[in-house]
């Protein structure tokens, strides 16, 4: 629960049903320091895996899990005045297992004393831990914890952290660092511009950012079935991998060096600065093409 702030405190309790929305809703109201808080509270019941699709217009996302057959979803808006905090409208609708929540941008701009308007909605859901997710953010950080499932994560200026996530995941930042651990499955992940960090029992792997580094550890069990591709437009890249991993490898940098450590076997020495800037070398079997791009920063492939 997002706790309350202290102060002034109204509480307020509703519960509605129609043919496609049938959840439970709170809302709590604040006020303090010149901020002024609404939080409501929506809670839906399901039989099988969710659909669960979240959208806001400004603010962060926290989505985790638990072992209850229900989807709990707590907004948080904030903004200078009462006005423009009840002008952002929660909209959701369930059908079955599928569910959308979208917080609504206001129409209209209301000013502050010093001429600044301050209004956000932060999204924080519990679901089943089995759950295909699609999460939405114009501005702001999304956080996903112990998940399974189809996951797809979007923010227009913010970082993404995912920690203990198995499935399919796809994340987008326009500008901001990623950070996964402990995934399992197979990753899609872009950035405009910020580093980058994968760990876990890797199957399928696109990462480009257009400026950052590139930390991936692909732990023991990681296997291709699919061509890898990593990607920075400046920056440097670690790429460590298990005992008997099986790849065909085409790295190269525009300005910086590529380097195998404790994988064999080892290249053919060559001469010459264009040489060390780029490898094509047989990992293990070979097999799928493992692909590593910078445009500027030393490319490093180890063994864990």
């Amino acid at each position: 629960m997002i706790p309350p702030t202290p102060r002034w405190t109204r509480f307020v309790a509703a519960v509605g049903a129609s043919a496609l929305l049938l959840p439970s809703t709170a809302c709590m109201i604040s006020v303090d320091a010149g901020d002024f808080t609404v939080r409501e509270e929506k809670q839906f019941s399901v039989t099988g895996t969710p659909e669960l699709t979240l959208i806001t217009f400004d603010g962060s996302m926290e989505i985790r899990s638990w072992d209850r057959p229900t989807v709990l979803v707590e907004i948080e808006k904030r903004a200078n005045d009462k006005a423009t905090a009840d002008s952002m409208e929660v909209r959701a609708e369930q059908s079955g297992n599928v569910i959308r929540l979208e917080v609504k941008k206001p129409a209209t701009t209301a000013s502050s004393r010093f001429g600044m308007t301050a209004r956000s909605a932060r999204i924080v859901a519990t679901v089943p831990k089995t759950c295909n997710l699609v999460a939405r953010t114009g501005d702001g950080a999304i956080s996903v914890e112990r998940l399974d499932g189809k996951i797809d994560l979007d923010t227009g200026d913010g970082s993404v952290r995912a920690y203990s996530v198995a499935g399919w995941l796809r994340a987008h930042t326009g500008d901001g660092s990623m950070k996964l651990e402990h995934v399992d499955g197979t990753v899609d992940l872009d950035s405009g511009d910020g580093s980058a960090s994968v760990s876990g029992k890797l199957a399928g792997l696109k990462l480009h950012t257009g400026d950052g580094t590139v930390v991936v550890r692909a732990e023991d069990g990681s296997a291709m079935t699919e061509d890898w591709e990593i990607r920075t437009g400046d920056g440097g890249v670690r790429l460590e991998l298990p005992d008997a991993f099986d790849a065909s490898l085409d790295a190269s940098t525009g300005d910086g060096r590529v380097r195998l450590e404790g994988l064999e076997p080892a290249p053919a020495p060559s001469d010459g600065e264009s040489a060390r800037r780029s490898l094509r070398q047989q990992l293990g079997s070979g097999g799928k093409q493992l692909r590593v791009r910078s445009g500027s920063g030393s490319i490093t492939i180890r063994r864990l």
